[in-house]
């Protein structure tokens, strides 16, 4: 087994980090990474914002409603970016209805997650830790106002890193023979029974664990999220329309 694939499987969250730097030629390197990232035909319809300013962190920290964001040493912002093509389009005389598709959106979100994922890699691959931030979509629309976006842009996910101050247990992972099929979607009978065991494990996993100890199931997690309603984020496609992306 080589090294990337041994990061890879002991892939964990790190929320909390050494105050100190990482330094430029890493950076540098990483950078790089991301700009090499693969792109949906090419047409690299992702960007990424780097937050330096401590002003930022700490209001994109409200957002998210999660207090460490404010003390990642470094935190970028991934966005689809259509806005860029578009301006291309107009220099070149052409015409710039189709920047507002959804196949669009679609193509710079690939672009995005790839971005941050391939980051997140690099970062790993340093002995260096990173946090996905998803809540940014928690306010959407403040994002977007804080961060300056223009139309046919939108913000996807956050990704902190640095040096970990922490090493949390390894999170258990639901059975892969229930998230791979082969040639047709498999439909089980009982996913309760299914899960029975990995619902055990994770019950294990959360009463060991060494911080924010709690007695948890998987099962209980899917129906707490998804059995309550987010106003903000229900209203992420709305907002998504208001920045130019239509049918």
């Amino acid at each position: 087994m080589n090294s990337t694939i041994q990061h890879q499987l002991n892939h964990r969250t790190k929320r909390f980090f050494e105050k100190r730097a990482v330094p430029e030629e890493t950076l540098e390197m990483f950078l790089d990474v991301i700009n090499r990232t693969a792109s949906s035909n090419g047409l690299q319809l992702a960007s990424c914002l780097r937050i330096t300013d401590p002003q930022q962190k700490a209001k994109i920290s409200q957002v998210c409603q999660q207090a460490y964001v404010t003390d990642c040493p470094e935190l970028f912002i991934f966005i689809v970016d259509v806005y860029k093509a578009k301006r291309i389009l107009q220099a070149k005389g052409a015409e710039t209805i189709h920047c507002h598709n959804w196949d669009q959106f679609f193509k710079g979100a690939a672009d995005a997650y790839l971005m941050a994922q391939n980051l997140t890699n690099a970062v790993e691959s340093c002995d260096m830790g990173a946090v996905y931030l998803g809540s940014i979509l928690n306010d959407s629309q403040a994002i977007i106002d804080l961060l300056e976006l223009p139309e046919l842009t939108f913000p996807l996910i956050g990704v902190g890193f640095g040096y970990p101050m922490d090493q949390p247990e390894l999170k258990p992972r639901m059975p892969m023979e229930l998230r791979l099929s082969e040639n047709t979607y498999q439909v089980e009978e009982d996913y309760l029974e299914l899960l029975k065991d990995y619902d055990q494990e994770m019950t294990h996993y959360y009463d060991t664990r060494q911080k924010n100890q709690r007695s948890d199931t998987y099962t209980n997690q899917v129906v707490q999220q998804l059995t309550q309603t987010h106003p903000r984020r229900d209203k992420i496609l709305q907002i998504a329309k208001k920045q130019g992306f239509q049918e």
